[in-house]
């Protein structure tokens, strides 16, 4: 599951208990990027927080495949196997069609993203790749390419955002070794009109 110690929900109590039990999917399941959490409950709060209101908000105008879509790509490219698995399996469930999610899972992983996507949504997979790859080079004029293609700031903040939050559970996952044995696949927080609701199914 991971390098350090977790506390399964069979042993958990208190506070901990209380959030597996908002977190939980079927047969009690609690992914291992948030069992991760377990010594330490509040960082689990604060994980859920961002997560729900980053990729599961109905504030969101962006569409929520191609959100799904920026975290498959940033994970591929910090190399985050764990949040490859879970994100296109969440991407597919929301494209409905197997060859498109085929096409666009081929160039996210080869990343050739210019082979599928083309304007707003390909300017914003670029400066998600420049945020991963080279933050430091970012500049003013990257924000006016993302207004170019017609994308609102608030839409930039989303994509920003997501591009932000992948890293961080990519950095997470990476640097405590979290697989997905025992996890359930593609789970996530669905109800996107309800922030405090964190169920996974």
């Amino acid at each position: 599951m991971s390098w350090i110690k977790e506390i399964p929900y069979d042993q958990a109590t208190g506070q901990l208990k209380k959030i597996y039990d908002r977190v939980k999917g079927p047969n009690n399941n609690i992914d291992n990027v948030l069992s991760i959490h377990s010594l330490r409950p509040h960082s689990l709060i604060g994980h859920m927080g961002l997560y729900k209101n980053v990729l599961h908000n109905s504030n969101n105008t962006l569409p929520k495949w191609y959100l799904e879509t920026l975290g498959v790509y940033v994970s591929s490219l910090n190399r985050c196997s764990y949040c490859v698995d879970h994100h296109a399996e969440g991407l597919k469930r929301l494209l409905q069609d197997d060859h498109k999610f085929q096409e666009i899972k081929t160039c996210l992983l080869n990343d050739d993203v210019e082979a599928h996507f083309k304007y707003q949504f390909l300017a914003g997979l670029a400066y998600a790749k420049k945020l991963t790859l080279a933050h430091h080079t970012i500049t003013e004029s990257d924000i006016h390419a993302l207004r170019d293609q017609n994308l609102t700031d608030g839409e930039i903040l989303e994509i920003n955002q997501v591009v932000s939050y992948f890293n961080y559970v990519n950095r997470t996952v990476v640097g405590l070794g979290v697989n997905t044995e025992g996890d359930i696949i593609g789970l996530s927080p669905n109800d996107s009109a309800d922030p405090d609701n964190w169920e996974h199914s």
